[in-house]
């Protein structure tokens, strides 16, 4: 944190300043069911965005970052859309509380974040949290955190123009530590669920993949969902795939005569019901039942929802050959971005190094590791 400081001093001259931390997120299960009415199960991580705050007295607001090398001034009327720089995420949420009456303040700003960029941690969700945080407290606008975590939200749907859930910014603003959420992100209704490692730690290895396909084959995926509900209803009304359970999913996927949209709608419905199951299995302790649940999800968006792709897939072949892996699978959109795996305490450092090996020459790209600690979510540190 000193060294953070000395950068800002040097930026911006010697003073009083404020400092805040957004963490990052991973969902632990249910992936591709959030806009299909579905439950998620992510939580906050200790690695994170921190953001070094001064306000001015004039109307000048700087934008300064660690991680790029963009910096800018503007003045607080110049918070228009156009940007295609990273600062577009701090702007977005200053957007946002001036179309809530907040008048913008003149700032000296340093963000600096230990998410990996396009890992599919949400460093960008991170960002507008810590943002929102920052500035919540500076204007004194005494906002509460979950509409901090909408306004975020907001921000990255109407000013970046990026058409993303919730979840992020839910897991991010609201995150609990050493605890899951249980999160339906249609309704906003939740559960925080108390992870208990006991001898286990979560590790994130990062593919290094870019994940080129993640957008277009998004959308199609939500087109397949939505005929899915669509042919369904003509004989039972739903809105969502996510209404139906396993036994109710079998009785109807008849209606579904191509066998693509079948898979699609087969995956959202038992992977709705795997996170139940999940939420079930940590509330009794039983890691090695949400390990196989994790296995089983990740079998599913390979075979039935088809978006994981090699370097993923690898990954997880990989991890699940390590003694002391309870489950292992892909976290996020797809087509690259992470692994979530569950360890054996004593095996992770054997994890690291022969899954790493052995990836490298499968595909050629080399990854990177991160043991996930839990951690709480957006505020300020000092």
């Amino acid at each position: 944190m000193q060294k953070l400081k000395e950068q800002f001093f040097d930026l911006y001259g010697e003073g009083d300043c404020k400092i805040y931390f957004a963490p990052g997120r991973v969902n632990l299960i249910g992936e591709h069911v959030d806009y299909n009415g579905g439950w998620v199960f992510p939580c906050a991580l200790t690695h994170g965005t921190y953001l070094i705050l001064r306000e001015r007295e004039d109307d000048s607001i700087f934008f300064a970052s660690e991680n790029f090398e963009y910096k800018t001034r503007i003045t607080t009327d110049q918070i228009k859309r156009g940007n295609k720089e990273w600062v577009k995420y701090p702007m977005g949420v200053l957007d946002q509380f001036q179309k809530r009456g907040f008048k913008s303040k003149g700032m000296e700003l340093l963000f600096s974040g230990n998410i990996p960029n396009g890992a599919g941690l949400s460093s960008s969700a991170s960002v507008e949290l810590v943002m929102s945080v920052a500035f919540n407290e500076l204007a004194a606008a005494a906002l509460e955190q979950i509409e901090l975590v909408k306004m975020s939200q907001k921000a990255e749907n109407d000013f970046v123009g990026v058409n993303c859930g919730i979840m992020d910014q839910f897991a991010i603003g609201m995150g609990v530590k050493n605890h899951v959420l249980a999160l339906n992100c249609d309704t906003l209704e939740f559960d925080v669920v108390p992870l208990k490692m006991d001898g286990y730690k979560l590790v994130i290895g990062n593919t290094n993949k870019q994940r080129g396909l993640a957008d277009s084959k998004y959308n199609e995926r939500r087109a397949e969902c939505e005929l899915a509900v669509e042919l369904i209803s003509r004989k039972q009304k739903i809105d969502f795939l996510c209404e139906l359970n396993n036994k109710a999913f079998r009785n109807l996927e008849s209606l579904l005569s191509n066998e693509v949209v079948r898979r699609r709608a087969k995956h959202v419905v038992t992977e709705n019901q795997r996170v139940f199951k999940a939420i079930d299995a940590l509330k009794q302790g039983q890691l090695e039942t949400f390990g196989l649940l994790m296995n089983a999800s990740h079998d599913s968006l390979r075979d039935d929802y088809e978006v994981t792709g090699l370097e993923l897939d690898t990954m997880v072949e990989e991890a699940r050959k390590i003694d002391g892996v309870l489950g292992s699978r892909m976290t996020g959109a797809g087509f690259g971005g992470c692994t979530v795996s569950l360890v054996k305490d004593e095996a992770v450092e054997t994890f690291i190094k022969t899954v790493g090996e052995n990836y490298k020459k499968r595909v050629g790209l080399e990854p990177d590791f991160y043991v996930a600690e839990i951690g709480d979510g957006a505020r300020r540190l000092e």
